[in-house]
C-alpha cells in the first residue's frame, strides 16, 4: 500500500490495530519508522541543518506506546536528540517546539483524536506551527522514495513535558487572577475519556485549589470503555453533565482524547459547547480585544452571529476544518484585518494569543480565569451568555456518495442545488458563504447548509430552525430535490 494514502488533510491517520472486522491494519510499526525517518529529513531540509532535537508524545490509545518507539526507531542518529515525552497532548508537543529546555526543531503526537480504539496516527510541528497538507504530502513524497538507514545512536531521553506545560497553565490562571488558589472552596470536575486530559485535574485544578472529586475517567485507557472521548459526542457531553449534577460540582470539564479539543458544563449541569462555547469564548475575547473578527466554521447559528455583533465583534463564517478556521484567521491578521479567534463548534479554538494553536486546556484556562472574575462578582459563565439565542430545533443528516469520482458528483448536485434553490418560495442564498450552499428560509425560520465532507465521499446537511417543526420542513424540501440522485444513500 502506498503511504500517501494514510494522509488524512494535515494528518497522517490510519487503522493500527486488528481485531475489527473489514479494517485492515495499514498504520504498521514498519510505515510509522519510515514516516518519522521522513520527517527527520524534511527538517533537515527545511532547516538547513544536520543537528536536530526533536520530540515526541502520545495520547492514550493501546497501539501508542509501539509506534512512539517505531518512530524513535526512524529518527534515531549520531546528531539527534529525541525527547520521548511519554503520555502527553497535542497542544503540549506544539509548545516543546518553543521550550527552552528542549526547543525541539520538529515534535510529532501519536494521535487519531476521537476515533475509535483501533485507530491511530500521527501529527507533526516545527516552530512554525502543525504541518499543513502540503507538508504532510512532502513528508509522505520523501518516505515512498527514500530508502531509511536507520542508525542504533543519538540521544533519547525522557521527559515529563506534561507537567511542565501544566504548570505554565496553574502560573498563567495565577497571574490573571492575582491569587494563589482562587479556586478554593469550588468543586470543579474533569471528564477525560480515558484519554490523555486525565493531567489536567491534579496538575492544574488541585494546585489551585479546586476539590475535583467526583472526576470521570481520568485514568488512561485507551479501549475507551466509558464513552467517546469527544464534546461533540453526546454520550459523552450527558456524563459530564450528570457527573456535575451528582457531585454539585460549581464547574465541569471535557476534553477529546489528545486535548486539543474542550466544553464546559455550569453547574446547573447545562452544557457550553458548539454555538455556547463560540459565544462565550467570543465574548473573552471582545472584552480585550474590542472590534477583533472572530473565525468560525461554516455551520454556526444565526443566533450566534447576533451575539457576536453586539459585543462589537464580527463574525466570519468561513469553512470546516479547524486548520481552515485557524489558517483563515492567520490571513485576515497578516492582511490587516484583527482577528484574535478562530473557533470550530467541534470544541477545536485557537487564539491569537497562544500562537493560534487549538489547545484545549488553554481554553479551559480561559473560561477558568473568567469563572474566577464572574464567582467574585457572584456571577455565573450563563450570565455572560444568556442572551445567545439558541434555534428551537437542529439536525444534522450525512449521505453517501455511491460515485468513483464523488467530489465531481457532489460538486454537480451541489451546482443544481442553487438553481433549485431559487425556485423555492422564500429561501435565498446567504452571502457571503465559503463552502457548500447556504440558504436562509424565511418561511420556516431557520437555514440550511448542504455540503461536502472535507475528505470523505460525504454529502452533509445542516439545518436549524425557530419553528418547532421547521427543519422537518425544510429537510422535505431538500429530499424532493435529492432524491433524483440515484448515487446518493441517506440512512
Amino acid at each position: 500500500m502506498s503511504l500517501l494514502k494514510l494522509q488524512n488533510g494535515s494528518d497522517v491517520r490510519g487503522i493500527a490495530v486488528a481485531g475489527v472486522p473489514g479494517e485492515e491494519v495499514n498504520l504498521t510499526p514498519e510505515a510509522v519508522s519510515k514516516i518519522a525517518y521522513a520527517f527527520k529529513a524534511w527538517l533537515k531540509n527545511k532547516f538547513g541543518k544536520e543537528e536536530l532535537s526533536l520530540a515526541i508524545g502520545r495520547d492514550s490509545r493501546i497501539s501508542g506506546e509501539t509506534l512512539v518507539q517505531a518512530a524513535i526507531k526512524g529518527m534515531k542518529g549520531q546528531n539527534t536528540t529525541i525527547f520521548n515525552c511519554e503520555m502527553a497532548s497535542t497542544p503540549a508537543m506544539f509548545m516543546s517546539t518553543l521550550d527552552d529546555e528542549i526547543n525541539a526543531d520538529g515534535a510529532i503526537m501519536i494521535t487519531a483524536s476521537h476515533l475509535p480504539f483501533n485507530r491511530n496516527g500521527l501529527k507533526f510541528f516545527t516552530k512554525d506551527g502543525g504541518a499543513d497538507s502540503k507538508d504532510i504530502k512532502a513528508i509522505l513524497d520523501i518516505a515512498e522514495t527514500q530508502n531509511p538507514q536507520y542508525e542504533d545512536n543519538g540521544r533519547v531521553e525522557k521527559f515529563d513535558f506534561i507537567s511542565k506545560y501544566a504548570e505554565a497553565l496553574v502560573n498563567k490562571i495565577k497571574e490573571s487572577t492575582g491569587e494563589d488558589k482562587p479556586f478554593e472552596n469550588c468543586k470543579i470536575i474533569v471528564d477525560a475519556g480515558n484519554g490523555a486530559g486525565g493531567f489536567f485535574a491534579e496538575k492544574v485544578l488541585q494546585p489551585l485549589g479546586a476539590d475535583t472529586e467526583g472526576s470521570l475517567y481520568l485514568n488512561p485507557d485507551g479501549n475507551f470503555p466509558n464513552h467517546q472521548p469527544n464534546p461533540e459526542n453526546q454520550e459523552a457531553m450527558d456524563a459530564i453533565c450528570k457527573g456535575v449534577l451528582d457531585s454539585n460540582a460549581d464547574l465541569g470539564i471535557i476534553f477529546d482524547t489528545d486535548v486539543d479539543r474542550a466544553a464546559v458544563v455550569d453547574r446547573n449541569g447545562k452544557s457550553i459547547n458548539r454555538n455556547a462555547l463560540i459565544a462565550l469564548m467570543s465574548a473573552i475575547v471582545l472584552k480585550d480585544s474590542p472590534n477583533s473578527t472572530i473565525v468560525t466554521d461554516s455551520v454556526t447559528s444565526v443566533g450566534l452571529k447576533k451575539f457576536i455583533e453586539s459585543k462589537g465583534g464580527k463574525h466570519h463564517r468561513f469553512m470546516r476544518g479547524y486548520k481552515n478556521v485557524i489558517n483563515e484567521a492567520i490571513r485576515l491578521n497578516k492582511e490587516g484585518t484583527e482577528a484574535h479567534l478562530a473557533i470550530e463548534t467541534s470544541g477545536h479554538c485557537a487564539l491569537k494569543e497562544n500562537y493560534f494553536l487549538d489547545d484545549g486546556a488553554y481554553l479551559v484556562t480561559k473560561v477558568l480565569i473568567l469563572f474566577a472574575e464572574l464567582r467574585k462578582e457572584g456571577k455565573d459563565l450563563e450570565d455572560l451568555i444568556g442572551s445567545l439565542e439558541e434555534p428551537v430545533e437542529s439536525i444534522e443528516v450525512r449521505g453517501k456518495i455511491n460515485d468513483q469520482d464523488f467530489k465531481a458528483y457532489g460538486n454537480q448536485v451541489l451546482e443544481d442545488f442553487r438553481d433549485y434553490m431559487n425556485t423555492v418560495e422564500g429561501w435565498s442564498a446567504e452571502t457571503p458563504n465559503y463552502e457548500g450552499v447556504r440558504v436562509n428560509c424565511e418561511k420556516e425560520e431557520g437555514w440550511c447548509l448542504v455540503r461536502l465532507s472535507l475528505h470523505d465521499p460525504v454529502m452533509v446537511i445542516n439545518i436549524e430552525s425557530n419553528l418547532s417543526d421547521g427543519c422537518e420542513k425544510i429537510k422535505k424540501k431538500l429530499f424532493d430535490f435529492l432524491s433524483k440522485y440515484k448515487a446518493l444513500s441517506f440512512v
